[in-house]
C-alpha cells in the first residue's frame, strides 16, 4: 500500500511511465489504483518517430504489470516523507512476522503436548 499511497498524492503532476516494451508516455497522472494501474491525460510519447501511432492518442489507461518505471519530477517528491512511510511499513511488517512465529510455535507447543 505503500506504493498505491505515494502515488495517490501524485495526482495532478507531470509524470513519464516507462512500459516494458521500452515505451515511455509523458502526460498528467489523472488517477491510480491498488494495483497501481495509472490514468494519464494530456499524454505525448517520448519517442514519437518510433512510435507513430501513438502520436493522436490523448488519454490512456496502463495496466500496472506492464510499467518497468515511473519518473517524477523532484520537486513533487517529498523524500523525507517517503522514507519515514516506507520505515514505519517496515516496522509493522516485521511485527507481524514476529507475531505470526509465535502463534506458530505456541500452536506446535500445543500440538505435541
Amino acid at each position: 500500500m505503500l506504493f498505491y499511497s505515494f502515488f495517490k498524492t501524485q495526482v495532478g503532476q507531470q509524470v513519464t511511465v516507462e512500459l516494458k516494451n521500452d515505451l515511455a508516455i509523458q502526460g498528467t497522472l489523472e488517477s491510480v489504483d491498488q494495483f497501481l494501474n495509472f490514468k494519464l491525460k494530456d499524454i505525448t510519447v517520448v519517442d514519437e518517430e518510433r512510435y507513430p501511432h501513438m502520436m493522436s492518442v490523448k488519454n490512456c489507461f496502463i495496466r500496472g504489470s506492464v510499467v518497468r518505471y515511473v519518473q517524477l519530477s523532484p520537486p513533487t517528491v517529498d523524500t523525507a516523507l517517503l522514507q519515514d512511510a516506507a520505515r514505519r511499513e517496515a516496522q509493522s511488517t516485521q511485527q507481524q512476522q514476529q507475531q505470526h512465529q509465535q502463534q506458530v510455535s505456541k500452536s506446535t507447543t500445543a500440538a505435541s503436548s
